[in-house]
Formats: structure tokens, sequence, C-alpha cells
């Protein structure tokens, strides 16, 4: 998986479709929530996502996509809510285990690929909402 820069894209209305748009150029999971949610391009910032795809490592123990958003919420000052993106990830996933979200697709294949994607565009709606929404 990538951890550079996305490269030019189309217009992006919002930061589910962006993300989709990074995971489909080849990010993980988590670099492309973090991207999508924070703007940020810093490459150092990016490198450190690598190893949190596919649920730390390949591991398969908690969500990549879930890293991404409480480390972009940290971020942009709603460290705060990450408490919130655990329950709304639950609520839409019934788990934040990436060994349990792919429990039904042969690992890496087109299938699971897509169910990551689909588990990223989610999340990143989420943080959005979460930045955009303040109590």
């Amino acid at each position: 998986m990538k951890t550079g820069q996305a490269k030019e894209s189309v217009h992006v209305e919002c930061a589910a479709e962006l993300a989709g748009e990074l995971f489909d150029q080849g990010f993980n999971c988590t670099n492309s929530v973090l991207q999508a949610t924070t703007g940020s391009t810093d490459q150092k910032l990016l490198s450190i996502t690598a190893g949190f795809g596919c649920g730390i490592g390949n591991s398969g123990c908690i969500c990549g996509a879930v890293t991404g958003g409480v480390m972009a919420l940290g971020l942009k000052g709603y460290a705060d809510r990450s408490g919130e993106l655990m329950v709304a990830f639950k609520d839409a996933f019934q788990t934040t285990c990436c060994r349990g979200l792919s429990k039904k697709y042969r690992w890496m294949s087109e299938e699971h690929l897509a169910n990551c994607r689909k588990i990223t565009v989610t999340t990143a709606s989420i943080v959005e909402d979460l930045q955009r929404n303040t109590r």
C-alpha cells in the first residue's frame, strides 16, 4: 500500500468520496481516512499510517479505518469525540476488529478489498460528521 501523496483528483464533494478515491489509488484504509478527513499531505505524518492497514500489520486486529479516524480527530482538535466514532462504527459494522469485519471474505480478494473500501468510505463520512457537528 502507498503512503505518499494522492494523485491530482477531479472535483471531490466530501471526505468519504476522497477516501474512496485514495483507497482505489492503493492507499491503505488508515491513510485514506486520515488524508481525506484532515487534508494533510505531510509525508512524515502519512508514512506513520503504513503499519496500521489490515488491522495493524495484517494482524486482523483493530480496523485501520478506525485508527485513521481517531488520528484525524486528534489532529483536528476533536480527540474527545473518538468514543463517538467507536460507537458509530460499531453501530454500522457491529465490530471494530478487522478480522471480524473481513471474515466472510478470502483475505485480499476483490470482495475483501471492496468491503474494506466501503468501511473506509463510511468511516471517513463519520469522522467528517464528527468534525462538523460540534456539541
